[in-house]
């Protein structure tokens, strides 16, 4: 036997005898947009990876992600794809490591963060190196989502709750939603640590309904009251408060897990100092907010109403208040009585009119008759 015959035997046997299933090494020889070509280190076969079997992801870009030269490992499909070279699989390679990560973080409890890939009707679809992950609509919010594309392309944070690889109903099943309750457990314990009545606080407007407003304290809800709103009348908090806007409020009460807020900050009260403004005898204008049979009812500023009974309003007869007066109106009159305890003020038109006969005095208004006609 020859030298050069041995060592061509010796050559043959070092030669590695490739295995569907098994994993290679090999340096990239040649890529295009459609496939990339390995050499097979330990052997002097070549390997094929068509894009498809590099990514599930049709959009990505192969010459972008791998250069001639560079080394990368890949799974046996078949020892011969018909064409004397191996076919080879890039996707199938990183879904093993990625289900042998994902069976760590399932029974380690890991939180992983991934970005979107896939939106679907039923939930979202993420990626861990390769190997789908499925989360549930149910899943995604600790709030009902109606819309979830927003998730589309963005990184999320989830825990693995159901890991099942194979078989005919393999399921790997992620939460989001848990680590969002959570965290929101978290945050509420620190708040409800801090605040207190009579604390002023910042928050952001959440929910606008006819009753009031929820601001998003961070952790927990408070319920802004449309009576709480202003010291003066609020008709509608949809035209006062926009869903997203910076609110600073006044904690009025914490009631176990509710917390009420109020905008009728002390130093802004407007009886504070309405002794001053409408002393008995004071003329005084304002508008007319609403009538009733007795009366009409005259906002002087927001958070201070008069009555204006249907007796004061002229010396002449008048049946209804609204026979002369109109909602909105703008009015002058004379305060004839002030009760800073109930916060009730008497007004009269008729007090303003010609001086009355000698028997006649303005201040005749039975102020408990019409304080019950009120109530």
């Amino acid at each position: 036997m020859s030298e050069l015959s041995f060592e061509q035997m010796f050559e043959e046997s070092s030669i590695k005898r490739l295995r569907a299933g098994e994993t290679v090494t090999g340096q990239v020889i040649s890529v295009n947009d459609d496939e990339i070509i390995l050499s097979i280190a330990g052997s002097k076969s070549e390997g094929i990876i068509p894009k498809n079997e590099y990514s599930n992801d049709p959009s990505v870009v192969l010459t972008q992600k791998v250069q001639v030269g560079d080394e990368m490992e890949a799974k046996v499909l078949k020892v011969n794809d018909g064409e004397g070279m191996a076919a080879l699989s890039y996707k199938k390679l990183a879904a093993d490591k990625g289900v042998k990560r994902l069976k760590e973080a399932f029974e380690n409890k890991e939180v992983l963060k991934e970005k979107v890939t896939q939106v679907v009707d039923k939930g979202l679809v993420v990626e861990v190196e390769g190997t789908r992950v499925f989360i549930p609509a149910s899943m995604v919010s600790d709030t009902y989502d109606k819309d979830l594309s927003k998730y589309a392309g963005q990184e999320i944070e989830f825990v693995i709750t159901e890991f099942n690889p194979s078989g005919r109903r393999s399921r790997i099943i992620g939460d989001r939603r848990q680590l969002l309750m959570e965290k929101k457990a978290a945050m509420q314990k620190e708040l409800f640590e801090r605040i207190e009545v009579g604390q002023t606080v910042e928050g952001v407007v959440k929910n606008v309904t006819d009753f009031g407003a929820f601001i998003d304290l961070g952790g927990a809800d408070g319920l802004l009251h449309i009576s709480e709103m202003s010291w003066g009348r609020v008709e509608n908090p949809k035209k006062v408060f926009k869903v997203g806007e910076t609110v600073k409020a006044l904690i009025k009460d914490i009631n176990g897990e509710k917390i009420a807020l109020s905008l009728k900050f002390p130093e802004t009260n407007p009886w504070a100092n309405a002794a001053e403004k409408y002393a008995v005898g004071s003329v005084v204008e304002g508008k007319v907010a609403r009538m009733t049979d007795f009366g009409a009812f005259v906002e002087l500023e927001p958070g201070v109403d008069a009555l204006l009974h249907v007796s004061q309003i002229s010396r002449e007869h008048v049946e209804k208040p609204s026979d002369v007066l109109s909602v909105g109106q703008e009015i002058r009159a004379k305060v004839v009585d002030f009760n800073e305890e109930d916060r009730k003020i008497s007004l009269s038109i008729k007090a303003l009119e010609n001086a009355a006969p000698a028997n006649e005095d303005v201040a005749d208004v039975d102020i408990e008759a019409v304080a019950a006609e009120e109530n």
